[in-house]
């Protein structure tokens, strides 16, 4: 007892000591701020469709979401691809291993979002304005494909619709999203559920569309001054058969077009590798 009470008025001693001398010793402000801690924020994926959604919202477009697990007549036969169609070669389907809906085909991983066009269309509120973004699911991966990625599909259905309503949205995106500067141009493409269709490109934010860097080297991103950003078009009489909409009446625009490729696109972003953004690595995540 004698020892262990000693051991502890020691104590005492060396601790009253050591805050004796802390005046002399170190600096302690007590108002000062303490150490912050590290805070987590939205995934850019996230931030991106935040700021699509906005833009669109912006015009009238309205958020809507269906199903990432759909029937083979929505994601396909409904577009205007009916069975063994080649066109449908090129999304690289998953297909679910379960009984076939007797409507509605085999069960498929949307493989693009057009797949809720006609679904939107059946609701028979028109005119029509909407914003799909869903996952999207393809059997690909390499450094701008991943097997899970992202989609925004816009649909506008109304009267007396033309291509030049078309391009009006698209120039307000391209200006809205990557800044005020940003051009973008059609050049002419086929998809199925679309006619006439076109690939957009926008133009490169590095060159600022022309192709050349300062003394007249090529731009090592664009090549050529523009960057491909996805497919557009009218939509096929075809399918808006399929949402029960008169093709006599009514005319429509339809837009889709990824996600995540389109805000790798962004100037200042330095995003080599679409795979980068879903590694998990914080490295890589905190820069944006």
């Amino acid at each position: 007892e004698k020892i262990a009470a000693a051991v502890a008025a020691r104590r005492k001693e060396l601790d009253a000591a050591a805050f004796a001398d802390l005046g002399s010793s170190e600096w302690i402000d007590v108002t000062l701020p303490g150490v912050r801690p590290p805070e987590g924020h939205l995934h850019l994926t996230n931030q991106a469709i935040r700021e699509v959604t906005g833009i669109f919202e912006k015009i009238g477009f309205q958020r809507v979401r269906h199903p990432e697990v759909d029937g083979d007549w929505y994601a396909f036969e409904s577009l205007n691809m009916p069975p063994d169609h080649p066109a449908r070669d090129e999304w690289e389907t998953f297909f679910v291993d379960s009984p076939a809906h007797a409507k509605l085909g085999r069960l498929v991983l949307t493989p693009h979002t057009s797949s809720g066009q006609v679904r939107e269309m059946e609701k028979g509120r028109l005119p029509l304005r909407m914003i799909g973004i869903s996952k999207c699911y393809r059997r690909q991966i390499d450094i701008s494909h991943v097997p899970m990625f992202h989609q925004f599909e816009g649909l506008f259905i109304d009267r007396d619709v033309s291509v030049t309503h078309l391009k009006g949205v698209l120039d307000y995106f391209a200006r809205e999203f990557f800044g005020p500067d940003r051009k973008t141009r059609l050049r002419p493409f086929h998809f199925r559920f679309t006619e006439p269709s076109f690939e957009v490109d926008v133009s490169c934010g590095i060159c600022r569309g022309t192709g050349r860097l300062a003394g007249g080297l090529k731009c090592r991103l664009c090549k050529e001054g523009w960057l491909e950003l996805g497919g557009a078009g009218m939509v096929h009489p075809n399918v808006l058969k399929a949402g029960k909409i008169d093709p006599e009446k009514w005319s429509g625009f339809a837009f889709g077009w990824g996600v995540e490729r389109t805000a790798m696109m962004k100037s200042g972003l330095k995003i080599d590798d679409i795979r980068d953004l879903y590694r998990n690595d914080l490295r890589f995540l905190q820069q944006f």
